[in-house]
């Protein structure tokens, strides 16, 4: 055996190694997608961040239905989501500002929904739509509030979250679900409808 094909030979056998166990794209499944209901609320947190940011909160989002997840687009999902959450280091908004509710792109340190917003931005320059890149309100077990970023899919709805270095769909978490951004406008929420229901049901 040659050098090259030497060279390709351990570059191949590199690769495989070094392969993600979720390079796979998951197939879809019961519950997959979240099922929203009407205009709710506002976070507060993010009406501060429109305010600052005008035009990244007033997109009107034609409707469609989500996307076909493909093994590309699922490896720059996982990607993303470990980088992000390396690079950043979690701090809360009363450490990083001084008070509660900031919601801001993060340098080195963040708080969730600054993981959430860099998640989104990143995903969105690699072609991502932002109408298929939402933030999303949930409350954790110990009914503090939490946000992460939901990817919406054909497969079903993916959650990215600075608490866990593993993409999941939404009905793999112990979160209950409450609200996201709207997939047709990037400054309206709408509620979840089933997100209580799954939730029960992921703790049996």
């Amino acid at each position: 055996m040659n050098y090259t094909l030497k060279a390709r030979h351990l570059a191949v056998c590199l690769l495989a190694i070094l392969a993600p166990a979720t390079a796979a794209v998951p197939a879809p499944q019961a519950l997959a997608n979240m099922v929203t209901g009407g205009v709710t609320s506002q976070p507060i947190g993010h009406y501060e961040f429109c305010r600052s940011n005008p035009r990244e909160c007033s997109q009107r989002l034609a409707s469609r239905p989500a996307p076909k997840l493909t093994a590309r687009g699922w490896a720059m999902i996982n990607s993303v989501n470990t980088s992000v959450n390396q690079r950043i280091q979690a701090m809360t908004d009363k450490e990083i500002f001084g008070r509660e509710e900031v919601w801001a792109y993060p340098k080195d340190v963040g708080d969730c929904e600054d993981y959430a917003l860099e998640k989104r931005r990143e995903l969105a320059a690699k072609g991502f739509s932002l109408a298929d890149l939402l933030i999303t309100v949930v409350r954790k077990p110990d009914g503090e509030g939490h946000a992460v970023l939901t990817v919406r899919t054909a497969q079903g709805d993916f959650i990215l979250d600075n608490l866990d270095r593993e993409v999941k769909p939404w009905y793999e978490t112990s979160y209950t679900f409450l609200k996201r951004q709207a997939s047709f406008d990037t400054g309206r929420w709408v509620s979840i409808e089933n997100g209580r229901d799954v939730v029960v049901g992921a703790l049996r």
